[in-house]
């Protein structure tokens, strides 16, 4: 239940968050603020731009949903919090998420004496299915 993912991070629960959170949860798509914000309005006409904006940081900043910052520097918004990759095409620039165990074991790369690699992602770049047909 949304109401309760938001009570247990300490958020109020509020027409606006529910809206956002659910959009995310259940979108596919890597949607910007923007996209985030049209997608609301349309359930929620009186949610306004800085509202989402709002809404979109407290979500982030209890560990709710990610922001990644990708090649176009604009942030998106993924409510998968499951480990995972991405994959950007770059016709489109659609993102989409690919499984974890894909590349479970990424070799170690040599780093400077005292770091400690503790985690990684994959960010891979190329041409979607639908973008390859055309």
């Amino acid at each position: 239940m949304l109401s309760g993912r938001l009570r247990e991070r300490g958020l109020r629960v509020t027409q606006q968050r529910m809206a956002v959170l659910e959009y995310l949860l259940t979108t596919p798509r890597h949607p910007t603020a923007e996209e985030v914000g049209s997608a609301v309005n349309r359930a929620v006409p009186t949610a306004s731009r800085a509202s989402v904006y709002n809404v979109l940081h407290s979500l982030k900043e209890s560990g709710l949903i990610e922001e990644l910052v990708l090649d176009d520097a604009v942030a998106r918004y993924d409510a998968n919090l499951d480990r995972h990759h991405h994959f950007i095409c770059r016709a489109c620039g659609a993102v989409k998420d690919v499984p974890f165990e894909t590349f479970r074991e990424a070799p170690r790369p040599r780093l400077a004496e005292g770091h400690i690699v503790e985690d990684y992602t994959v960010t891979m770049r190329g041409i979607c299915p639908g973008c390859a047909k055309g």
